[in-house]
């Protein structure tokens, strides 16, 4: 393993709209001067909207670097910078147990797009599928995913991140149902099956919260039993804390889940919501709809295919069990 130079090497890559992980390694150095890049790695949570590439400084230390690839995610990048800093507090003062990305140093890429640079949180991405039910993994899970629901939507203001109310938020599932019909791929199965939760009014009646908004197993970082960590939270937002949950409906198997949940409720001050997981099944479905939207939008065959692969397989387990929780 040889020492990038990445200054010397910030002239020789044009930096795009996509950015190479040596590009994004020059940048890093530009963000934190005093970082000694040693190696660099290309991740795998690149995305749509942003490129990511891990640098390895001089003492073994990881730094992950994110770019935005287009005007949207930049803007979302910036929010985010703002809204990191205010977790920060809220993990420093004890609020939150669990620490988040803290930005080292920003860049600007040639065609004005800003870099990120943060030092990686020690630990191990979750696995889901190996969290035992019981006082340790999977209660501190719970206990994470409560204190972000029991953040005061006052350390939000003013930081430009959406802010719904509970009708404002099933107006928006209203738009994605529409969107997807207006495919003509949405099984009738699931349109019926969608728009019968969504007209059902005692459903949304909930408190808007702080949400990290695209949480998953990758977003959460763990070490010895424990949550260490949660990272990108690029779509936070005060809505429905039933989304962040969305993703447990669909994965985790049931009595995990229940572990999850109990300690979840037990940091919670709210009243406990009948229908929170009802919701959270609802987003875990709907969001093949969105995925289907999205390949439509984009014209991507392969997008497309995969989704209404995903919503033929949901309609056999709908049809084959009508009562599905």
């Amino acid at each position: 393993m040889r020492p990038v130079v990445a200054r010397k090497c910030l002239g020789q890559y044009r930096v795009g709209m996509s950015s190479s992980p040596l590009a994004l390694a020059a940048l890093a150095s530009v963000a934190v001067p005093d970082l000694d890049v040693y190696d660099v790695l290309r991740s795998t949570h690149a995305d749509a909207d942003f490129d990511v590439a891990v640098v390895v400084d001089s003492t073994g230390k990881r730094w992950t670097v994110r770019a935005a690839k287009r005007q949207a995610a930049d803007e979302a990048l910036a929010v985010e910078l703002d809204l990191l800093g205010r977790l920060a507090d809220e993990v420093d003062t004890g609020v939150l147990t669990f620490d988040v990305p803290r930005p080292a140093g920003t860049a600007t890429t040639e065609d004005g797009r800003k870099v990120v640079v943060y030092a990686q949180i020690r630990g191990v991405r979750l696995n889901l599928a190996a969290v035992e039910p019981g006082p340790h993994l999977a209660a501190s899970l719970g206990k994470a995913l409560g204190q972000i629901h029991e953040i005061s939507t006052s350390v939000i203001d003013h930081t430009g991140v959406i802010t719904d109310t509970a009708e404002e938020h099933r107006a928006r599932r209203l738009a994605e149902l529409d969107a997807a019909a207006a495919t003509s791929m949405l099984p009738p199965t699931l349109a019926q099956r969608w728009e019968e939760k969504l007209e059902d009014v005692t459903w949304w009646r909930f408190e808007p919260t702080v949400v990290h908004g695209s949480l998953a197993q990758n977003r959460v970082i763990t070490s010895e039993e424990s949550v260490v960590g949660i990272v990108h939270w690029a779509d936070a937002r005060v809505a429905d804390p039933a989304d962040d949950l969305a993703w447990l409906t669909a994965a985790a198997p049931a009595d995990t889940r229940e572990s999850i949940m109990e300690a979840y409720h037990a940091t919670r001050r709210e009243i406990r919501d009948p229908h929170l997981l009802d919701r959270a099944l609802l987003a875990s479905e709907m969001a093949l709809a969105r995925w289907l939207v999205h390949g439509v939008r984009t014209e991507d065959a392969a997008i497309v295919e995969d989704a209404r692969g995903m919503l033929s397989d949901l309609v056999a387990l709908v049809e084959g069990d009508p009562e599905l929780p």
